[in-house]
């Protein structure tokens, strides 16, 4: 089940509120765990026992961890034992065959490919259960003495399959004792419906042009224009994709009383690369840093172990993305440009105008996207040829898609700014208040217009 569809927005939504709100404080968290295990099993109802399975053992690690905190050796042991699990359950169900396919090209050697479903949202829940036994240790968060509200946490539906990646040490409070107001459910739904338009009226209009190019380049019909129309497309697509499914989560979060970490700001108006990745995703971007890179000495050690540090968390970073060595590509790809922005370019930024680095950031931002979208590396290889002038620079087909997306492209290069937020902010506050509900209802007509009449509702995050 996800969000952007009619089953869950007409049928699951409104029960679970229904039921939420009408049962007393003190089993709230059981009746978020129960409902959340009913939105993550309506697809696949055996991979409950994994997530079953990941609560048992990072419950029971964190009380290890507190019981022998005296005994340094031992807890940092069980610390070891939850990392080595969580890994070893993503390993298998998302890079087993991956590591299979590639081991079995080695002469001699043969692996068998077991072709598991991989199981939605596990590189999620396993990132944010790894850490908490961590924190525990650290003595970032406190230890979790019941099972249900460690079991809630786990599976919350709203940020369980899509993100934001949140920490427990941030919702720790909000687990134990939280108060549902009417004003937090009011900002929270209105957070929701901005989400599901950016997800319904943007991302899936624009993304069939992706679809369009990709398909002329395995055609060998796709000219220079055409291919920069596609990485446009898809970076837009993705970009409000994940942005607006980040808003519908903390949105639905605000709603049962969590306030979970923003996860995107602004990254189409950055200014470096490395800019960029301080706007993008980023919850994925502080996990690997708390929980991996710091870890490994992070900038303290040289600069020769600093590059090695950041060259793993981006190695990591591109594998976590997808069993495919195009995310590893992908991952290398950036750490390239920012280590060229930390050693080759750091001072030219600094003096160059500021038109050119957001030019200069968008062009590397969007080639990386092209490396991202397409894992066969020969078919990523030709596109990217394409985009350059390797099949020609112009052809009818692109005049036809540039008069049918100009306007979705220019309601797309707005969306990304700041403009909105401005305009929105300079209307009187009497006239906020009777513009948001109707704003808000007619966004859900037109979503509902959108979701009964189209068929493309693309989940992107399916591919993690």
């Amino acid at each position: 089940m996800i969000f952007s569809s009619l089953t869950f927005l007409y049928a699951y939504l409104p029960l679970t509120l229904a039921l939420y709100f009408l049962t007393p404080l003190k089993w709230r968290n059981l009746v978020l765990l129960l409902v959340s295990l009913f939105f993550y099993g309506w697809g696949e109802p055996v991979y409950i026992v994994i997530m079953f399975l990941s609560i048992a053992i990072d419950y029971t690690h964190g009380l290890l961890v507190e019981k022998y905190r005296d005994n340094d050796r031992k807890a940092r042991w069980f610390v070891a034992e939850s990392i080595i699990f969580n890994l070893l359950l993503l390993g298998f169900f998302k890079y087993w065959d991956f590591l299979a396919a590639n081991l079995s090209l080695i002469p001699g050697i043969t692996v068998p490919q077991l072709h598991i479903p991989l199981p939605i949202g596990i590189s999620f829940f396993t990132f944010q259960t790894m850490s908490y036994t961590v924190d525990v240790y650290r003595k970032d968060a406190p230890v979790q003495k019941s099972i249900i509200k460690f079991g809630a946490f786990v599976t919350m539906f709203p940020q369980l399959i899509a993100g934001p990646i949140v920490q427990y040490k941030t919702v720790a409070k909000e687990l134990d004792s939280r108060v549902n107001t009417s004003e937090d459910f009011a900002a929270g739904a209105t957070r929701f419906c901005v989400g599901l338009a950016k997800k319904v009226l943007l991302a899936n209009s624009i993304g069939s042009l992706w679809d369009e190019c990709l398909a002329a380049q395995s055609a060998g019909t796709l000219s220079a224009v055409g291919g920069w129309m596609g990485l446009l497309a898809f970076g837009f697509q993705i970009y409000f994709d994940f942005s607006g499914y980040s808003d519908m989560a903390i949105g639905l979060g605000r709603i049962f009383g969590f306030k979970f970490a923003e996860n995107f700001n602004y990254p189409y108006l950055a200014s470096s690369v490395s800019d960029f990745w301080r706007r993008w995703h980023m919850t994925l971007t502080g996990w690997f840093r708390d929980y991996l890179y710091i870890p490994l000495g992070g900038n303290r050690n040289g600069a020769w172990k600093t590059l090695r540090n950041i060259f793993i968390v981006w190695f990591c970073t591109g594998f976590w993305h997808g069993a495919s060595w195009n995310f590893i590509l992908w991952g290398l790809y950036f750490f390239t440009w920012l280590m060229i922005e930390k050693y080759l370019l750091k001072d030219v930024l600094k003096k160059t105008p500021a038109v050119i680095k957001h030019i200069y950031t968008l062009f590397v931002v969007f080639v990386g996207w092209g490396i991202f979208a397409i894992e066969d590396l020969k078919l990523c290889g030709q596109y990217l040829l394409s985009c350059f002038g390797g099949s020609g620079f112009f052809t009818a087909v692109d005049g036809y898609r540039l008069k049918s997306y100009a306007v979705t492209f220019v309601i797309l290069i707005l969306a990304s700014t700041t403009l909105g937020k401005k305009t929105w902010q300079r209307i009187p506050e009497k006239a906020q208040k009777i513009l948001t509900p109707v704003l808000m209802a007619l966004a859900m007509v037109i979503c509902t217009g959108y979701l009964v009449d189209g068929s493309y509702n693309p989940f992107l995050y399916f591919r993690f």
